[in-house]
Parts: C-alpha cells; sequence; structure tokens
C-alpha cells in the first residue's frame, strides 16, 4: 500500500478500526511503517502509541486482540481502515468500542423495527397495539400468525403479483420477528446460528 506518512507533523496516520462482521467502528489508532509491518507479520493489529512512544499491540496486556483481516488505505493515502475479528472489548474501559456502544450486528430498519417490537412486548397493556395484544394472547397466538402468514407467502409466491408477495412475506417477516421475541431471541441469534452453519460448510 502506498500511505502518506509526511501528511501529518509526527510521521503517524489515523487508523480506523472495524469489526469485520457487524462493520461497526471500535477504535481510532495510530500508524507507522513499522506497526503496520507488525500488524501483517502477527495477525494481530499493532499501533504505534503516542503516549508510550514506542510500538503496541492492542491486547498484549489485556488479552484483548484485534486479529486483523483486511488492511485498506483511503484515497488520500493518509488514513488506514483495518477490519478485525476481535477477542473481547476494544476499549480500555471495558466497552465493546472506544464510544461505548454495544458492537451487536446492526440490520437497518428491521433493528429499529425490531427495538419497536420490544417496547410493545415490555408494555403489553397497551390496547391499541396490535403487537402488545399478540404478546397478551401468549405464544401459541403468535406461533399460529406465523404460520398463516407462511402459508399466505406460498400462495402468492405460485402467482404473478409481485406487490402481493412482497407485503405477504412483509408480515410473515414481521410475526416471525414478533415469535423470536416471544421465545427471547432476536436477529442477532438467528444471524450467530447461520454463521456458524456457514463455517462448517466452508471447512467440509
Amino acid at each position: 500500500m502506498e500511505i502518506n506518512f509526511s501528511k501529518y507533523n509526527d510521521g503517524l496516520v489515523p487508523t480506523i478500526i472495524q469489526d469485520d462482521i457487524t462493520r461497526n467502528v471500535l477504535m481510532l489508532g495510530f500508524s507507522n511503517q513499522e506497526s503496520i509491518d507488525r500488524t501483517v507479520e502477527t495477525g494481530r493489529v499493532t499501533f504505534f502509541s503516542r503516549s508510550k512512544d514506542k510500538l503496541w499491540t492492542k491486547g498484549e496486556e489485556s488479552g484483548n486482540f484485534l486479529n486483523l483481516v483486511d488492511m485498506k488505505v483511503d484515497c488520500d493515502h493518509d488514513s488506514l481502515l483495518i477490519s478485525v475479528n476481535p477477542e473481547g472489548p476494544a476499549c480500555h474501559k471495558g466497552t465493546d468500542t472506544c464510544w461505548g456502544d454495544k458492537n451487536h450486528s446492526s440490520f437497518g430498519f428491521l433493528s429499529e423495527l425490531e427495538a419497536v417490537i420490544e417496547r410493545r412486548k415490555n408494555n403489553k397493556d397497551m390496547e391499541d397495539s396490535y403487537t402488545a395484544s399478540l404478546f397478551r394472547k401468549g405464544i401459541n397466538k403468535i406461533s399460529q400468525k406465523v404460520g398463516e402468514e407462511a402459508v399466505e407467502v406460498v400462495i402468492e409466491s405460485k402467482d404473478d403479483n409481485d406487490l402481493a408477495f412482497l407485503n405477504e412475506s412483509a408480515d410473515l417477516l414481521f410475526h416471525f420477528m414478533i415469535l423470536l421475541q416471544a421465545k427471547g431471541f432476536h436477529l442477532r441469534d438467528v444471524e450467530k446460528t447461520l454463521r456458524s452453519r456457514h463455517k462448517k460448510d466452508v471447512s467440509k
């Protein structure tokens, strides 16, 4: 990689650390050529510590290593993006990220919808909420709705009405997300299961 270390007075380039799976930004460090070479050589992210004035491998004291997956330089060649598989929290204060956020997978609008469903689950007495009413009726009713919506998806898949198929698919996904939470799970738990299966398939 061509990196412009002369862009900054200290000869260091900002280095953004991103979880390779969740795509969340974990922390920011600084690198020089020596730290980059060490990172590539060991497979564990090494920075140049400005406070210690020396190379510093993240996790050398805590055990919370950042295992290298990929490294990219930006369009101006003056900053790095490193994708990692973290071992434990990235922040020295014990949080997943240096911004205090949980390092969970985010599914865009589906994550927002999941949060709404969870609020309805925790407030079952909301009489004007369809979702809350399903939680009040219990797991059998929720499971029944998932089954009904799945049948509707199958029926619409045999026709040529794409809008109807997508609407029924949305209904199925919505009710499945309710069922997940009724069972105490989230989308990230399904993702974790799928990833474990993918790893097994790849290793065969």
